[in-house]
């Protein structure tokens, strides 16, 4: 399976993305489920700004550890892409914080997710 990585520029105001894990073309997961097929994730590249973060507010990231993820990444890039639940064409992360924050200090425009996709109750339990 081949890896690819897609790149946005810094002024995108909207996008659609799709891709495919498998050889033929067809979308992740058969006919548009979340489960099944064996599709599986996406990993992609996605603008900052995209990402709505509904937890931020509620929680304290170390700052040593952003520092020294800051320093990892200009060094050899980020290695574990976050994770991102995509919901109706919105995406949302919950884990990666201090992915994030070390991305958003960094300057750098875009960051590598791992996406999966979920539905508004998927929505609600990660919020509770």
């Amino acid at each position: 399976m081949a890896n690819f990585v897609l790149q946005f520029p810094n002024t995108l105001r909207s996008f659609a993305v799709s891709a495919s894990s498998n050889s033929n073309g067809a979308p992740p997961g058969g006919s548009g489920s979340s489960s099944g097929g064996g599709g599986g994730p996406v990993i992609l590249e996605l603008p900052l700004d995209k990402i709505r973060r509904p937890l931020m507010r509620t929680r304290t990231n170390d700052q040593n550890k952003v520092l020294e993820l800051m320093d990892s990444i200009k060094e050899i890039g980020l290695q574990v892409p976050i994770d991102v639940l995509e919901v109706d064409g919105v995406y949302y992360g919950f884990s990666g914080c201090h992915r994030y924050e070390a991305h958003q200090r960094l300057g750098l425009p875009t960051i590598r997710c791992k996406i999966r996709r979920g539905t508004k109750e998927t929505l609600r339990h990660h919020l509770r």
